[in-house]
């Protein structure tokens, strides 16, 4: 596979101060020795775009607790006290957006669009600071589209080409993370020769380069 690069080649792609989608929701779907290797390259001043702020010693948590991450942008952050303890005495700024808003802004930096109008969040503070747009006589909240430099992801099954599946709930945040980066790495699970086109859930072209978990 020409796009498949081993591990250690992982510190090619990153440096301080970037932004990283990661994939997952409570660490289901998140590619866990990926982050590990952030962890050992010691890459800091980072932003982090997830889910959650991971659990206690797994997920994105691990680079949370090596003071890693200056920001973090994800809709829950209560599975992991020390994310909630560090924004609340200033150490890293956290941006908590409601989790299908920022799903939809996800999907909105992927596809090129502007932004999009939700009333989720009129009338609380999701609102401060946004445009609010009236139409049909209802207010809305205009929210933004959001990327990132690269994204991590973790794929049960890739192909030669590149293309990936995700097994049951591994999908959530993944597929459309792939669409909004400048670089996709795949933390592969298992690489065979091809997958069936009906079972793709993320086409080879959203996909830079692999990496194989070894087991």
């Amino acid at each position: 596979m020409k796009k498949q690069i081993k591990l250690e080649e992982l510190k090619n792609h990153v440096h301080d101060g970037m932004s990283i989608m990661v994939g997952g929701f409570m660490v289901v779907g998140t590619p866990e020795f990926l982050i590990d290797e952030l962890v050992k390259i010691g890459v800091k001043d980072l932003t982090i775009i997830c889910n959650d702020a991971g659990l206690p010693g797994s997920g994105v948590a691990k680079l949370i607790t090596n003071g890693q991450v200056k920001k973090l942008i994800a809709s829950h952050i209560g599975l992991n006290p020390e994310a909630g303890k560090l924004m609340s005495e200033g150490l890293m700024e956290c941006i908590l957006i409601p989790q299908g808003t920022l799903a939809e802004r996800i999907r909105a930096g992927g596809a090129g669009l502007g932004g999009f109008l939700t009333p989720t969040g009129i009338g609380t503070i999701v609102e401060d600071g946004k445009q609010i747009i009236n139409t049909g006589g209802k207010d809305y909240i205009l929210e933004l589209p959001l990327r990132a430099d690269l994204a991590i992801l973790e794929g049960t099954t890739v192909d030669l080409f590149g293309n990936v599946m995700y097994t049951k709930t591994t999908r959530n945040f993944n597929p459309v993370m792939a669409t909004a980066t400048d670089l996709v790495i795949v933390g592969a699970r298992e690489i065979v020769k091809s997958i069936d086109p009906d079972n793709v859930m993320t086409p080879h072209i959203f996909v830079d380069y692999v990496i194989m978990e070894e087991l």
